[in-house]
């Protein structure tokens, strides 16, 4: 199973995806990563690394070695956090170990790296914790090569400066970590436990964000409520983060709070999506039955779909696709022939992915006001969702917009 992930100056960085559970689930890819100190990124370095869309960076080391190495760039589209953890968890760190495993566990963290100097012996420590709690046999952990000193290189403790003589002591009894916990407590489920005092919520958490849903997992859609929108905030804010981290220019983080989405559920409709009946939310759209800003006065003929967003930690491959048919459905309903939408149209990508759903280009907006994201050019696409015989008699103009509103 391949877990390292290339660059030229960091050392050891490791997607922790891919391992299976005792009860046949698997950890997703692409939502915790471990590594060597980030402080080495550079250029092309840089560039990978935003690409992976991670949210929370977690620093494991002493104050003392970020003084000596430095620590990972700032950038808007990470929240940066200070954990000090000691070599000898039965001694220290433990409450700096339990606030990792929160920040781990919680959806709004997103992908997350954690990291130490090298990535194997504290950063080892927490991935094994995280595994454990997952339902990761333990053997199967200690197999894994997990935590160890293995990978440290001369240059690396060399490059620490004045904490060279405390890696040098980490490389030498850091790949003994485990093994020392596990022979004290009996296992890495029985410390996180009894010393971090990770319980089964804990452990629920982290396995709800960071497992591929069960065989036969269904999604289920409801209508939005009231207790909904600190989530739907959540998601907003999340998708703008990995929208910067693609380098896409279209939402901000903050731009919508409560106030919008409570406006939305009293003039439209709201949507979630969730894993099975009471399972965690995969995903949410809006759905308007007006849209004047960007549509101009219109016939009632048309549902209108907003704000179509995925959890990235939870959804499973093609919630996007399936929300949009519920949509399209629920506009049927509801007697309308069209399913509508808009886009940036500086946002070819979205627009490649709507049009992949059938959605037609019918018009473009050349200053739609978007309220807080200003004024912008925007494509606006339409997709029929009634057959000829049923959908209303309307003229060539209701069926295709001009060019330009």
């Amino acid at each position: 199973m391949k877990t390292h992930i290339s660059f030229e100056r960091l050392h050891d960085f490791r997607d922790m995806g891919g391992h299976v559970t005792e009860d046949g689930r698997t950890v997703r890819w692409g939502q915790v990563y471990r590594s060597g100190a980030l402080s080495r990124l550079r250029d092309a370095d840089w560039d990978r690394f935003l690409a992976l869309g991670v949210r929370t960076v977690i620093d494991l080391r002493h104050g003392r070695e970020i003084d000596a190495q430095g620590r990972v760039p700032e950038h808007p589209s990470f929240a940066y956090h200070h954990l000090g953890v000691g070599h000898r968890p039965d001694e220290d760190g433990d409450r700096e170990l339990r606030r990792a495993l929160e920040l781990i566990a919680a959806e709004e963290s997103g992908p997350v790296v954690f990291h130490c100097t090298t990535g194997e012996n504290r950063a080892g420590l927490l991935a094994a914790l995280v595994l454990a709690l997952l339902g990761v046999a333990e053997a199967d952990i200690a197999r894994a090569g997990i935590a160890g000193g293995a990978g440290i290189a001369g240059a690396d403790i060399a490059e620490a400066g004045d904490t060279g003589a405390e890696i040098a002591g980490a490389a030498f009894a850091g790949g003994f970590a485990v093994a020392g916990v596990t022979e004290r407590y009996g296992s890495l489920r029985a410390y996180a436990t009894r010393v971090l005092g990770a319980g089964d919520d804990l452990a629920a958490a982290l396995r709800r964000r960071l497992l591929e849903p069960a065989a036969g997992a269904e999604l289920t859609f409801r209508r939005g409520v009231e207790a909904d929108v600190p989530v739907l905030v959540r998601l907003r804010d999340e998708a703008a983060r990995w929208q910067i981290a693609q380098g896409i220019a279209q939402w901000k983080p903050g731009e919508l709070g409560v106030e919008h989405f409570r406006a939305r559920l009293a003039d439209s409709e709201l949507w979630i999506a969730t894993l099975g009946q009471d399972g965690p939310v995969a995903g949410a759209w809006e759905l308007w039955w007006d849209d004047p800003a960007a549509w101009g006065p219109q016939p009632p003929v048309a549902g209108y779909v907003h704000r179509l967003m995925t959890d990235r930690a939870t959804a499973p491959a093609g919630t996007g696709r399936r929300m949009l048919a519920h949509a399209e459905r629920r506009v049927r309903a509801a007697g309308r022939s069209l399913c509508r939408l808009d886009c940036r149209a500086n946002n070819p990508r979205l627009r490649a992915y709507y049009a992949s759903a059938g959605y037609e280009v019918v018009g473009e907006q050349p200053s739609k006001d978007g309220g807080v994201g200003g004024r912008f050019a925007a494509t606006l696409l339409q997709k029929p969702v009634r057959d000829a015989a049923e959908a209303p008699r309307c003229g060539a103009g209701e069926r295709r917009l001009r060019a330009t509103l």
